[in-house]
Parts: C-alpha cells; structure tokens; sequence
C-alpha cells in the first residue's frame, strides 16, 4: 500500500558540490531523509516505470536509507531498481552501472571522504541519466522544492533482501541486487593492459593499496590480488566498515600516514596507493616519493597512450581552476584543448559528454576519463601501473623526467577547518573588496599581476558559474586561491591553494614547503587569515 505522508520543509537541504551531507543525527530527524529523497524524485520528469540505480560507501546508516530509498521509489512509479549487493556500490561504479544499465539515474549514499559513525556523517547524491553528478539546474531544483514539500510517497512493506544477487518484487518495482565489483572490474580490464600489469607484478614489482576500511576493499581485492596476481594482503583495511574503523578515510598524508610512512620506509614496496569513503579519490606514492594529485594529473595525461583505452590519444585535458597548471604545459605540448572549470566533477562531465576532453583532474585527489561520470580512485591506480609496466622506471624516476621536461609546479593546499560560517564569509568578503586595489602591489609573494573572483562560461551550453574563488596572481606566474569548501557538514573549511612555477631549468629539487613559503606569507598578508578566524596554522596541509 502506498501512504502519503504529511510533512514540514526543512532549511537546509541544499545540495552542495556532491550532494547532501550532514551528520548522521540529522538525517536521523523524522522524515529528514524522505523529504530530502521526494524533492529529488519532485524535481525529476519522465521517470515513470524507468530504473533506479542504489548504492553506497556502506557507512553508517546506509542500508537504513536503502530501504526508505527503495520504498519510495516504488510509491513514485520507478518500474525497476538496481542495487548493489549488500548496499555496496563505489561512485565510480555507480556512475558505470547507471550508464552500461541505460538507468533514468541513481542515488548515491556517501558522504566521501568524509567519516562515518553515528556520531559523524552521511550523504545522498542524484547522479543523472549520464552517470554524473546533477548538474546545478537540477539541485537548484531540489533546493527550492526541499523549502516548500509538504508530502512524500512511500510504500509500506517489508524490508528488501539486498544481500542475496537477485530479483524480487517490491510493489509494482522490480528490485534487482547485483554484483557491485563484477562490471567494473570489467570496465578496468578493457582499458588498461592487465597483462603487462600481471607481468611486472610476477616479476617481482611490489605494491600496497589502502582502501581505507572503506568501499574500495572489495574492488581492490577483486582486481589487484586476484586479476593481476598481487600476493594477498596488497589490500590493506580491505573490509568496508560503517565507521571505516574510527579513521578519516580521506586518502591525504595525514590521514593516509600509515601507508605513507611504509612507503617512506628502507624497505617499502615499489608502489603505494590508496582511494577514499567511495572510491573516488587517490592517493599515490612512489617508493620514498610522494606524487601531489596535481602532478599526478599532468603525468598521467602525458603517458595515458601506453594504456589500450587511451591508445588513439587524448581530447582534451580539463582540471578544476584550484589545480595547479601542470596539465596545461602537457596539453601545450600534445596540442590539445586545456579547460579550466569551476570545482565539481559536473563541470567536466558536460566536457566528456561533448566529446571535447578525455581525462580531467581535481587537487583535491581525483582524477577520471570518459570512461564513466565521477572520478575514480582505482582507474587513478591502474593507469599508473599501466605506465610504471611499460616504461620500466620507478615512480621517482618518471617524476624526474616529467618536470626536466615541463618543469615543476611546486604546489600545496592549506585547510582551515570548522570555522564559524559567519567568520568565513567575512574574511572572503573582504578579500572581494579590495580586488580592484591588489594589481600592482607588492607582498611578500611578489607583485601582484591580477586579481579576480573565478567565473566560469561553460563551452558546452554557456552557463556562467561566478564566485567561484578568489585568485591572487603574481607577475612570476605564481598565485594563491581563496575558496570556501562545499563539502564539509559542519561550520565552513577555508582552502588555500598556493602555488609557484619553476622551470625546467630552475631548482627540481627544493622541498615545497621552502619554495613556497613567501607565498604562504603573502596569503596571510592579503587575506588576515589569523585576524578572521582565529588560527595560526591550518588544520590539515596536503
């Protein structure tokens, strides 16, 4: 049977960046979820009898929404829903599934990289028809119905069976459990060489991969120990966990230390890698070399050929406008297209969609292609064995040659976390205010070049997306960003991203924080990050 239930608005169910986050007490609220899910559905057309992609990270409370998910997508006349077996489903697969499965879309149960636990939190995404995140159009719509909904459909039955591969019947759906790792792995093999991979790894390569007690334990199992032969236990914290084990599954160097310091260690492996809550995200490290997501970008358009799947070449290389400009020297040089966009992985994916680029990358570690709409932490991984296999050189090696070619962008990103909102809306306030003052003055950085607040025009449909974060040009080429994160569930996180070209012919082989410490200065000049909240130093620096 089929109930409507009555029901008030809540105020902030806005989506961000990646959906809805918050803490797990908050989607705990009577009829938090369900007011959230129904303005999803409320602000879709054209779904009458089509398929429902369902999955998440396995974090806290997702097989409880799974159900309430499930339940109204029958009330509001899905004809079928795909679910991964146990509720598992990692982005990127998700992202696969919708797409090879022709879905209407999917919801995605994740909060990222962010932690789980009762006490921490959780997330809801709409993905599109495409695969990829909503485009703004979309969660503007669902931002605007969320403040006005007064009813939600569900269905009243028993819980689905979602741990046995299968179909049942819920309502007038069809709820089919699938295998969650099967496609994708599949997906992988017919993109990189998995036998040049088997091969090195047989022939002595090391590696280590940390899943972070996260989504990507049995993707990783599936295709590195058993596809490519990896001796068990390559896959650390391999077993998803609702709270990822008390850690912060964010693939950084603080979060990520352990793997880190075994990667630093005299006898570490070859190479060391590790992806996030939902399999999203990367990290990379070589044996005594850690490769920023930045730097790993630009390496990996610039070798992408040696894999099958990218063997005819590259479109068009896209990076979020905080990334560092080391992809654009690569695509400089292979003479195509460089788009600088507004962060969010639906920027690139209007990109892909149009044909106009093949791989695109964020500094915040996460790196895809057009092989599905999301970034990927695994196809992040593969992609670099894949060139480590056939250039036969190690991780710090190739590092070496890539910046004697194209130079070294010498990059980190400075978090400012929980902050009060007000705080930080003012410090970005005032740092809007003197925009037209700064050119022509000079810091501790240097003179300053240009100043702006980022907007972005879309090439695919000319959309302009503004205040997109304040950039701070230099006359040498260097820059710092202001942007506030959208991806955090409580208070406001202040992102820095500093940044300072050297090239070819310039110091390779300063440490970072050295090369970049006048600009380091000159943000706190410019922006009185102590003054508006408080800190002296970031919380987090990667």
């Amino acid at each position: 049977m089929i109930y409507t239930v009555a029901t008030t608005p809540f105020d902030d169910q806005k989506p961000g960046t990646s959906g809805l986050r918050k803490k797990v007490r908050i989607f705990q609220q009577p009829h938090y979820a369900e007011n959230f899910v129904q303005s999803v559905f409320d602000s879709l057309d054209g779904f009458a009898g089509q398929t429902l992609v369902v999955g998440g990270d396995g974090r806290y409370l997702n097989r409880d929404v799974i159900q309430i998910v499930l339940k109204m997508a029958a009330a509001n006349g899905f004809g079928r829903a795909l679910v991964g077996q146990g509720g598992i489903l990692s982005t990127p697969a998700a992202s696969h599934l919708i797409r090879a499965s022709g879905a209407f879309g999917g919801l995605v149960l994740s909060a990222s990289h962010n932690p789980g636990g009762p006490d921490e939190d959780f997330g809801i995404k709409y993905n599109i028809g495409n695969g990829g995140p909503a485009p703004e159009k979309v969660t503007d719509a669902i931002a605007a119905r969320s403040l006005v909904i007064d009813s939600y459909k569900i269905l009243d039955a028993a819980d689905v069976d979602i741990d046995t591969i299968g179909e049942s019947q819920l309502g007038g759906m069809t709820v089919e459990v699938v295998d969650p790792v099967a496609a994708y792995a599949d997906l992988m093999e017919s993109l990189f060489d998995f036998a040049a991979i088997r091969a090195q790894i047989a022939g002595g390569f090391t590696l280590a991969f940390d899943s972070m007690s996260a989504v990507t334990g049995p993707y990783a199992v599936e295709i590195f120990e058993r596809r490519l032969g990896a001796p068990q236990g390559t896959v650390m914290n391999g077993t998803p966990l609702p709270d990822f084990g008390h850690h912060h599954p964010d693939p950084n160097l603080v979060h990520a230390k352990e793997l880190y310091d075994r990667m630093m260690a005299p006898d570490a492996p070859d190479f060391g890698a590790a992806s996030d809550g939902d399999g999203d995200r990367n990290l990379i490290i070589g044996r005594h070399c850690y490769v920023t997501p930045s730097d790993s970008l630009a390496v990996l358009a610039a070798n992408a050929h040696m894999a099958p799947g990218y063997a005819a070449g590259l479109k068009g290389i896209a990076r979020s406008m905080p990334t560092s400009g080391a992809a654009d020297r690569v695509a400089k040089k292979l003479g195509v297209p460089l788009y600088e966009t507004p962060t969010g992985w639906k920027f690139f994916g209007n990109l892909l969609d149009a044909g106009m680029a093949t791989i695109c990358g964020e500094e915040s570690a996460g790196t895809g292609s057009d092989h599905v709409r999301e970034k990927d932490g695994i196809w992040a991984v593969l992609l670099w064995l894949n060139i480590l296999a056939v250039r036969q050189q190690s991780v710090a090696a190739i590092m070496a040659d890539h910046w004697a070619t194209y130079g070294r962008n010498y990059y980190a990103r400075h978090d400012y976390e929980a902050i009060a909102k007000d705080k930080a809306d003012a410090l970005m306030a005032a740092l809007r205010g003197k925009l037209d003052s700064l050119p022509g003055t000079t810091n501790s950085g240097g003179t300053v070049r240009a100043a702006d607040d980022f907007a972005y025009t879309d090439p695919t449909d000319q959309s302009v997306s503004r205040n997109q974060g304040v950039r701070i040009l230099f006359e040498d080429g260097s820059r710092v960003v202001f942007r506030l994160s959208g991806t955090g569930t409580e208070g406001a996180t202040l992102r820095v991203y500093i940044e300072r070209y050297v090239g070819a012919d310039g110091d390779l082989a300063l440490e970072t924080g050295d090369a970049l410490a006048p600009l380091i200065a000159a943000a706190q000049e410019v922006a009185d990050i102590s003054g508006h909240t408080g800190m002296e130093q970031p919380s987090v620096i990667t």
